[in-house]
């Protein structure tokens, strides 16, 4: 029996699973499986090196769909996003968009409609990439110009006082970064930084708490 999968991915504080949730929902989709990865970039981690991305290659059987909010959930690398894509519809799985109800047919047969799917997936997948870019040019411009002007704070950071100290008290008492992420309620990324930069991160804390 065939299964419908939403898979989401959450990169920053202001994304939330239950958003993309919602919007799903929103669309008319219903799910048997709900897998998420969270603090994760679509730019340099594959979907198949997070954790749950993982998941979907072993979850997923021909005939099965898979719920997206948008292609660049996969990634926006144009690359790894056509190959990943590719290679599900090879195994039959069907990929659905929640944004423009898009779909990819991993059970089309005909050349036509293959050469139709292909060329709606690799404009997509260059849209994704695109917008990257195009956002870490008007960050370069702003962050430039703030500079000019004195009031560049840097990237506001993801965690807060509590969440500071509760990280760095945790990481003296030498637990795993996982665990500290958990109980802390952050990405292990923002643990990652903290413990490579406890000073820094207190630095750039204080810099948005003053403005």
């Amino acid at each position: 029996m065939s299964k419908t999968v939403l898979y989401a991915r959450v990169s920053t504080t202001e994304q939330t699973l239950s958003h993309q949730r919602t919007q799903a929902e929103a669309a008319g989709f219903t799910f048997d499986d709900v897998l998420s990865d969270h603090g994760v970039s679509g730019v340099s981690v594959p979907l198949n090196e997070r954790p749950e991305g993982r998941r979907l290659f072993d979850v997923l059987r021909a005939g099965d769909v898979l719920v997206v909010r948008w292609i660049d959930r996969l990634g926006r690398n144009y690359a790894d996003v056509t190959e990943t894509v590719r290679e599900l519809l090879a195994r039959g799985i069907t990929i659905k968009t929640v944004i423009n109800a898009m779909t990819f047919d991993g059970s089309a047969k005909d050349p036509m409609s293959k050469a139709v799917r292909d060329a709606q997936l690799s404009f997509m997948a260059a849209m994704a990439e695109a917008q990257v870019e195009t956002t870490r040019e008007a960050q370069a411009a702003g962050i430039a110009a703030a500079r000019e002007r004195g009031t560049y704070r840097g990237r506001k950071p993801s965690f807060d006082r509590q969440q500071l100290q509760s990280v760095v008290g945790m990481l003296a008492e030498g637990l795993a970064p996982a665990e500290i992420a958990r109980r802390a309620r952050v990405s292990r990324q923002t643990v990652y930084r903290i413990k490579e930069d406890p000073a820094g991160a207190g630095r750039a804390l204080r810099a948005w708490e003053a403005a």
